[in-house]
């Protein structure tokens, strides 16, 4: 099974920056589309971001395209979320997940393997 790790996760002021990680030791993840999810407290697990393969990268919202940026490291097994000016609406869990065939990126449906999450918290 691919072990998916995230880190990075902080409490940081609004508009810091953070950099999250989402490593596997198996190269096996570098051919799998991979995004990031998140989820604040009492609501739904949303998609925010996605890249496939070959670096073609997907983001939820308009806000978001302005100040994240999803990229991957094939030589490290790694995909990241660089995530500029923070908000305190981007408090959430981070979540990685992986799927060897998308179709819809956006529903957690289509997502073999995920990672257990990181904490971001944005404080105003």
């Amino acid at each position: 099974q691919v072990q998916l790790v995230e880190s990075g996760g902080a409490l940081v002021q609004a508009g810091a920056s953070l950099r999250l990680s989402c490593a596997a030791s198996d190269p096996t993840i570098n051919t799998y589309y991979t995004a990031w999810f998140r989820q604040a407290p009492g609501t739904e697990r949303v998609f925010v971001s996605g890249i496939t393969r070959k670096g073609v990268r997907t983001y939820d919202t308009d806000s978001v395209k302005g100040r994240f940026t999803v990229s991957r490291d094939s030589s490290k097994n790694t995909v990241y979320l660089q995530m500029n000016n923070l908000e305190p609406e981007d408090t959430a869990v981070y979540y990685c997940a992986a799927a060897s065939i998308v179709d819809d990126p956006r529903r957690e449906g289509e997502y073999e393997y995920w990672g257990q999450g990181t904490q971001v918290t944005v404080s105003s």
